[in-house]
């Protein structure tokens, strides 16, 4: 129930009475897609574009009973998904795994029941702060090229305004279509510091929120509780978790994200007590 470490390789230690055995086994560590992604114009989900099928493999949907795409969501360990507080998770709900096209059949996907689901105990609905919620499955995911965790910043991290990152998800292509997208959709953006951010949204925005676009681009309703990512030293770590925006997803107008960094102290401690 560890968090990946970062990149390919997963060291296991081993303590046998007084003696210590470290075997390095090749195992995807998190944030290295075995199927690279693709991101054109690194440019113009709202003014998204399609991914690369399974170049995301973190990425999850949550549905309903009846397979109602509700909201997304990342694979952060075999054990653990995280996603959005507002996205309201129960255990009648479902993560699926390794999915692209949402209208195959032929996909190999995982479909694994929700263990437990526990919203951030300072959640507020009103303000949106704390936007963050831990799944644990009910049983763990099996790892493949398809199927792997994307890395969780560390408190310590710092992502500058301007930085390119990169949202994905099965959310609106624009806020009045009539259904969500069958194929996950991606876009990449700049991150904006939160003085920038907070021209256009004020004092709705707080240090536990990162934003995002303004550049042409959107997330929208479907997309929240997945993935904001952004790529350090060829690891993509996840910065942002999609949380609220403009009601009409409009593409002049950041996203807002929670911001992992200042969230990462309570997953660890869930994790630990879970």
């Amino acid at each position: 129930q560890y968090i990946a470490d970062k990149g390919r390789r997963t060291c296991l230690y081993l303590h046998v009475n007084s003696n210590k055995y470290t075997y390095s086994i090749y195992s995807p560590g998190c944030g290295v897609p075995a199927i690279p992604p693709v991101i054109t114009g690194y440019s113009r989900i709202v003014n998204g574009e399609e991914a690369v099928p399974h170049s995301w493999p973190w990425q999850v949907s949550l549905q309903d009973s009846t397979g109602f795409h509700f909201c997304g969501g990342s694979l952060i360990s075999e054990w653990w998904v995280v996603t959005a507080a507002h996205c309201t998770v129960r255990t009648s709900h479902r993560v699926i795994l390794g999915e692209h096209d949402r209208s195959s059949n032929a996909e190999a996907i995982q479909t694994i029941s929700v263990g437990k689901s526990i919203k951030h105990p300072n959640y507020n609905s009103y303000t949106i702060n704390n936007d963050i919620l831990l799944i644990k499955l009910a049983t763990p995911a099996k790892l493949s090229t398809h199927v792997s965790p994307v890395c969780l910043a560390e408190t310590s991290d710092n992502f500058p305004g301007g930085l390119k990152c990169v949202t994905s998800g099965w959310g609106l292509t624009r806020y009045n279509a009539p259904d969500t997208p069958a194929l996950l959709q991606q876009a990449a953006l700049p991150l904006l510091t939160n003085d920038d951010c907070k021209r256009y949204w004020g004092t709705n925005i707080t240090d536990l929120m990162i934003c995002a676009g303004a550049s042409g681009v959107s997330s929208c309703m479907g997309d929240s509780g997945g993935p904001l990512v952004c790529e350090k030293n060829g690891v993509w770590t996840l910065v942002g978790i999609v949380s609220w925006g403009s009601s009409v997803c409009s593409t002049s107008t950041p996203a807002v994200y929670a911001r992992v960094t200042k969230l990462r102290a309570w997953v660890d401690q869930t994790i630990a007590a879970n």
